[in-house]
């Protein structure tokens, strides 16, 4: 026990220190690194225990020290945002976000979305091509630009000016 506690007290400061970021201030990580001494000491075998089959000895005890730390004020960081996060007990929650868009959203993005089809619609189909290749099938330029028959530079060229034509189709679409 004597070899443990002194290993304790030469890392504590350290320990701290590793603690306080993950939980937001040094008083709640002095509570953090408290807790995993008496969690490293019980699990750190005496020269009794080892007899006794309680436990054989840690092979690296400052490393396992700093993972109890660790996992402790893990722990609580997340206890203490779901905490804040619930408030007055969860009763309310009238300021979290609904999942899915609101109609008007939806409108606007189903409206964007047909501006962008009638734009694709309307490129030519060498250009078309090397969009589709591109953002639809994650091609590199030289793998369209070798599929096209032209240079990577052109095949570049190609998904840039595809780009630019949807991008002036929305914003003409979005304009009316």
């Amino acid at each position: 026990m004597k070899d443990t506690l002194d290993l304790f007290l030469r890392h504590r400061r350290a320990l701290i220190d590793y603690a306080t970021p993950i939980v937001g201030d040094s008083m709640r990580a002095e509570d953090v690194v408290q807790e995993a001494w008496l969690r490293f000491d019980s699990a750190s075998p005496s020269p009794t225990s080892a007899e006794a089959g309680r436990g054989a000895v840690l092979q690296r005890p400052v490393g396992y020290l700093y993972k109890i730390v660790r996992n402790l004020a893990v722990d609580l960081s997340r206890r203490l945002k779901r905490e804040a996060w619930m408030g007055d007990g969860g009763a309310s929650l009238d300021g979290v976000a609904a999942a899915a868009p609101s109609p008007e959203q939806a409108a606007i993005d189903r409206d964007d979305l047909r501006a962008v089809a009638q734009a694709l619609a309307s490129l030519p189909p060498r250009t078309r091509t090397a969009f589709d290749l591109h953002r639809f099938e994650n091609r590199t330029f030289a793998e369209i630009g070798q599929r096209l028959g032209i240079s990577q530079t052109r095949a570049h060229s190609l998904v840039h000016e595809a780009l630019a034509h949807c991008l002036d189709h929305l914003d003409r679409s979005s304009r009316l």
